[in-house]
């Protein structure tokens, strides 16, 4: 087990003006910002990001939105990382989220569910240095 993930605010939270509530609720949570940025992805680049996903049915509204605006990404650090980021964020599905959760307090749907939270400790990783290089572990 590693201490830090990646997150991504994604862009429906973003443009709603959910960013900073997001952020000081993670922190909050006990995390510590490593690293952070904003940007906005190309539909390239959120073509990379998602490739683990090309071969399902949502993959292409998944690539327009995540390229359709701002995002904000990050790395979080915090004992056991992974595991409490994925309960801080909710489940995918908003109406399934439990009360708290980021998801729940922000979200739209599953489709635009607010925030994106790396899932393994390997995925972290992966996922950390595609938008952070020289960081150490990343």
């Amino acid at each position: 087990m590693t201490n830090r993930t990646f997150t991504m605010i994604k862009p429906d939270a973003f443009s709603k003006g959910h960013t900073g509530a997001i952020i000081d609720k993670i922190i909050q949570s006990g995390f510590r910002l490593v690293a952070m940025k904003l940007t906005k992805l190309s539909p390239e680049k959120a073509g990379e990001f998602y490739a683990v996903h090309k071969a399902r049915p949502f993959y292409g509204e998944l690539v327009e939105f995540m390229s359709s605006g701002t995002i904000v990404a990050a790395i979080l650090e915090k004992e056991n990382a992974v595991a409490d980021f994925r309960k801080l964020i909710g489940a995918t599905d908003p109406a399934k989220a439990d009360a708290g959760t980021i998801r729940k307090l922000y979200a739209a749907s599953v489709g635009e569910n607010a925030i994106h939270g790396s899932d393994s400790d390997e995925n972290a990783e992966i996922e950390g240095s595609f938008f952070f290089s020289g960081l150490e572990k990343y």
